[in-house]
């Protein structure tokens, strides 16, 4: 049977949600930022609290904001995708891959592995390619980036070239597979992540959106300035980044039950569960294919929650004989 260990932080502040590792904790010091990114300037103005920040409503602010991150945070000076594909916030997308850091160090003697021969693979890393990215700088792992969108894998293709980076970029050939035809015969991987579309529709994306902005705004449907946001435009995203026949937990399911096809090729898989409703139906199926171990990470950033589920075929002898390379 499958052993389940939950990670829980509950802490006060809204940025001491954030992993300890992670770059932007604190608050964002708008000064530096924009002297990374002078453009930005135009879009950062002070709240009613006269605290510094920028309209997240708008798409253009926000790409502006990831670019300076990427600057001066991780060396990254050649990152842009088109309006239409997703943008996702820097600060969450480092905390998954710091925990995962985490979770590897669990068998290597609690010290995280570093340098190329931790081989790691995203799943649906999207024109962005920030998790890649992230876990390259901060951990300087050996990157496999995977996704069905041919414009998402030449965006990604181009991020990666012109920042030098060891991510090898790969199209899944069959948009009905998640590791097939991307894990190669004899390959192995220390560690999966993917952020899975969390929709069943378009229009439950769009419903999803709204919420979003009402929450954003406390029930007021506007933004900072009073005029309503263009949800699709600000938050934006392909279909298939973010919503998938069965949603989530379909999603889920499916990479659960090919994972037990690939056993040896991978210490750790791991994915987001957005919707903490999901967990019950996810540990069942993680019980059908006898994973080994199975961990359940709580992050949090703002107000909102969500986790990481990472599993593993491997007993924990055999991991830390994976770790020391025998």
């Amino acid at each position: 049977m499958p052993q389940n260990q939950k990670s829980t932080t509950s802490p006060s502040s809204t940025k001491s949600k954030l992993h300890p590792r992670n770059r932007n904790k604190n608050k964002y010091d708008f000064k530096k930022l924009i002297a990374e990114n002078p453009a930005l300037k135009n879009y950062v103005a002070k709240n009613k609290y006269g605290v510094e920040t920028i309209d997240f409503f708008n798409a253009d602010a926000v790409k502006l904001l990831n670019q300076a991150l990427l600057k001066k945070d991780y060396g990254i000076y050649h990152w842009d995708i088109p309006q239409d594909f997703l943008c996702p916030p820097i600060p969450g997308r480092a905390d998954y891959i710091h925990h995962i850091a985490d979770l590897l160090s669990s068998d290597n003697d609690e010290r995280i592995p570093r340098g190329p021969r931790v081989k790691a693979l995203d799943i649906g890393t999207g024109a962005n390619c920030i998790y890649p990215i992230i876990g390259c700088v901060e951990y300087d792992w050996d990157f496999v980036a995977a996704d069905i969108n041919p414009k998402s894998i030449q965006i990604a293709t181009a991020i990666t070239k012109a920042n030098k980076l060891a991510i090898e970029v790969r199209q899944q050939p069959n948009p009905s597979n998640i590791f097939k035809g991307i894990i190669n015969d004899g390959e192995h991987f220390d560690i999966t992540v993917c952020n899975p579309p969390f929709h069943a529709s378009a229009e439950e994306a769009v419903k999803a959106n709204m919420r979003k902005v009402k929450n954003l705004t406390k029930g007021k449907a506007t933004d900072s300035k009073g005029n309503k946001p263009k949800v699709a435009v600000s938050f934006g995203g392909q279909n298939t980044e973010l919503w998938c026949v069965g949603g989530e937990i379909r999603f889920v399911r499916d990479m659960i039950k090919e994972s037990a096809l690939y056993k040896k090729n991978v210490l750790w898989y791991s994915t987001l569960v957005s919707k903490e409703g999901n967990l019950k139906d996810i540990y069942e199926s993680l019980r059908n294919v006898k994973a080994q171990q199975v961990k359940t990470i709580d992050m949090g950033q703002g107000n909102k929650s969500s986790r990481v589920v990472a599993w593993s075929y491997y007993t924990a002898k055999e991991r830390k004989q994976w770790r020391r390379g025998e």
